[in-house]
């Protein structure tokens, strides 16, 4: 299966992603947390600086509870509209993608 690049919105929102799931560690360590959801800390490590921008959704949501934080809260965090760029971009891809 190839795996098309990601848009500008879909690097932005991943990045958003990551800084949320840091935020919300504070003083945990990524071992820690990783351990508790289930998840390698490389994965979360690589969530959490963006590298990972499109992370399945069952991770996201064990490490959403292990941080207490609810499926509505990184989904409002990472679907606000960042600087506009990134959005409009992606906007303006996929109109031209319909109309290809």
């Amino acid at each position: 299966m190839v795996r098309l690049p990601l848009t500008p919105a879909e690097v932005e929102r991943g990045q958003r992603l990551g800084a949320l799931l840091r935020r919300s560690r504070g003083d945990r360590s990524i071992l820690a947390t990783a351990l508790e959801a289930r998840v390698s800390p490389e994965t979360l490590r690589k969530i959490e600086s963006g590298r990972v921008a499109t992370p399945a959704f069952p991770t996201i949501a064990a490490v959403a509870e292990v941080l207490g934080l609810s499926l509505d809260e990184v989904w409002a965090e990472i679907s606000r509209p960042g600087d506009g760029s990134a959005t409009d971009s992606a906007a303006r891809d996929g109109r031209q993608r319909v109309a290809s």
